[in-house]
């Protein structure tokens, strides 16, 4: 049995973190899973919206509370980011000032209650997804509907002031390289802690696949955008078949599909789908605008899909270059895609992955890292 199997920790999160199957809650619950693993007795805290309570987190966490979020009119008003002001319970707090476990707080999202006087007697970290200002500025700059671009830019510049806060906290575990220096310069506590994620070893397949997939949450702005550039300028001057799967694709993304022949569409797709579509792809394609944090999809696509292409803000600090094709140009792209056919995944190819991922990525080693950190 581990050494930490007599330790307890409080997990704020900001979303019900099961089923896994968007970025940060994937991160959230691989997490448990693997502190779990250690023998941490996890007293998880997670606020609802959108998702129902899950059994299936009884299995990993000594307790489960629920909290409801509030809606958006009794939080946009307040001088924190409505991420954060919707977020506040009497009730958690309550629930973790009548201890002495350490609390982890998932992203600025959760960090209402983090210098109040009721848990300044304890050790208090903050789980960094991203750098949560930038990331907003981000999505205002993408966004085309005013009243959305003034909401986004709004709440940027909230989270920015309210980043302050980071200093009541004694670590900071930071999700990427270019995130930990970001805050370095401010904060002495930074600790960098990569991405948690559903994968315990390569099981990518050796051989060749018959199509090029992009897969993300296609209601987000920034992944939408991604499909949109896939589809136009690579997919459409390409006789390969391409396939682009996600939750929730946005109604213009479907409409413009439908004019590609060789482009499908598929929405929603189940865990075990998406999982067989990146498995069975021959090339995986993943360009991002955005640099902010580490994008999970990446990971997964290298831990189960053969061959990657990606731009240059995907791989940005992130220590996958070599695992990677790094196109800069739509063009650069489909001359990557006609190369990739010609030749097939191999072992070695496996062999490689296994042991840059291995070195960078383990789930065991970041989960001693983080009960390392809290306990000395």
């Amino acid at each position: 049995m581990s050494n930490y199997s007599d330790k307890h920790l409080h997990i704020v999160a900001f979303n019900v973190p099961y089923p896994a199957d968007y970025g940060g809650v994937i991160d959230v619950f691989h997490k448990i899973r693997a502190l779990h693993a250690l023998g941490v007795k996890v007293h998880l805290h997670c606020f609802t919206y959108g998702r129902e309570q899950a059994k299936e987190l009884n299995d990993i966490c000594e307790t489960v509370n629920y909290y409801e979020r509030k809606k958006f009119y009794q939080a946009i008003y307040k001088s924190v980011p409505y991420i954060v002001g919707s977020r506040q319970s009497g009730e958690l707090l309550a629930n973790i000032s009548n201890d002495d476990y350490p609390v982890l707080f998932e992203g600025l999202h959760t960090c209402a209650y983090l210098s109040h006087k009721a848990i300044e007697h304890k050790v208090k970290a903050v789980r960094m997804h991203n750098v949560e200002w930038d990331y907003y500025k981000s999505l205002g700059e993408q966004e085309r509907n005013y009243l959305v671009k003034f909401y986004f830019h709004y709440e940027s510049q909230k989270l920015k002031k309210f980043e302050e806060e980071l200093k009541y906290a004694n670590h900071v575990f930071a999700i990427s390289k270019s995130d930990s220096e970001y805050f370095s310069k401010v904060y002495k506590n930074i600790v960098y802690v990569p991405a948690f994620h559903s994968n315990d070893a390569v099981t990518a397949k050796t051989g060749k696949g018959d199509y090029v997939l992009y897969h993300g949450n296609l209601s987000v702005v920034e992944n939408h955008q991604a499909a949109l550039y896939v589809l136009k300028k690579i997919a459409a001057n390409s006789k390969r078949e391409f396939i682009i799967a996600g939750k929730e694709p946005l109604d213009a993304l479907r409409k413009e599909i439908k004019k590609y022949p060789n482009v499908t569409l598929v929405y929603n797709p189940s865990f075990e789908t998406m999982n067989s579509l990146i498995t069975n792809a021959h090339a995986t394609i993943l360009p991002t605008f955005q640099s902010t944090g580490i994008k999970l999809k990446l990971l997964n696509s290298l831990y189960k899909g053969r061959f990657c292409i990606v731009n240059k803000p995907m791989i940005l600090n992130t220590d996958l270059e070599n695992l990677c094709l790094v196109e800069e140009s739509a063009e650069q792209a489909l001359e990557y895609i006609e190369k990739l056919f010609a030749q097939e995944f191999t072992q070695a190819d496996c062999d490689f992955r296994a042991q840059i991922l291995g070195a960078n990525f383990s789930n065991q080693a970041n989960a001693l890292k983080i009960a390392s950190t809290l306990w000395p």
